[in-house]
């Protein structure tokens, strides 16, 4: 087998030197045919053959290598028997403690105090009285002014056929004069009630109220209209 490859091998190495020898010798009749002057194009065209080296015979089977003799293993030391190990048969006694301890007493839990309530205010002082009078009011001419505001009687009220009594409490100034007045009973037509306190500013005429020294002082009092339809 190996012969037969390296005489294979022989054969392709005289062929590639016959190649080679051709194309040198193409190449050398070109030299002459083309002249000096051709001859760097050419040798820049030549290409470059590669020969392929012979690959080398494969190994022969070689003999297996002999096997190497077993080595003799000593026994192991003889092991001793461990001691032998006394076991008591007879437990210890163990002693129970009939006496059971108290419980623990219960924790103590104290709630939290409850909030004080903040304190009451204190009661709003008292209103201051009156300035003493050393005389009340007194209508001045009633008759007169009570006539000239009976006289004016509403036409609204008229023309509804309404009539009654209307009861105020007015405020009388230092000069004896109605500054205010409010309807505390209502002679069921708020025309005749509007007309009753128009009236008594117009034409209600008062002595004022003097105080202890004689001086004029606000004061209230309370006065009634009567609205009657004429006849």
């Amino acid at each position: 087998m190996a012969y037969s490859d390296q005489q294979m091998s022989g054969n392709k190495l005289v062929a590639i030197i016959i190649v080679v020898l051709i194309h040198l010798g193409l190449f050398w009749v070109l030299l002459e045919y083309l002249g000096i002057s051709n001859t760097k194009e050419i040798v820049e065209r030549v290409t470059t053959v590669d020969i392929e080296e012979p690959e080398p015979p494969e190994p022969e089977d070689e003999p297996p290598p002999p096997e190497e003799p077993q080595q003799e293993v000593a026994p192991p030391p003889p092991v001793a028997p461990p001691p032998p190990i006394s076991v008591a048969t007879n437990p210890p006694q163990v002693r129970t403690q009939q006496t059971i301890p108290p419980p623990a007493p219960p924790a103590l839990r104290i709630p939290p105090a409850a909030p004080v309530a903040p304190p009451a205010p204190p009661p709003p002082p008292p209103p201051p009285p009156p300035p003493s009078q050393a005389r009340g009011l007194s209508p001045d001419n009633q008759g007169r002014w009570a006539g000239q505001i009976q006289g004016d009687y509403p036409q609204r009220a008229l023309s509804r056929d309404e009539e009654g009594i209307v009861t105020m409490r007015i405020t009388v100034d230092t000069r004896g004069r109605v500054s205010a007045c409010t309807v505390t009973g209502s002679s069921g037509s708020s025309t005749l009630d509007d007309a009753a306190c128009r009236g008594m500013r117009r034409y209600a005429r008062y002595n004022p109220a003097l105080n202890a020294a004689g001086d004029p002082i606000q004061a209230t009092t309370s006065q009634s209209i009567r609205y009657v339809l004429p006849r």
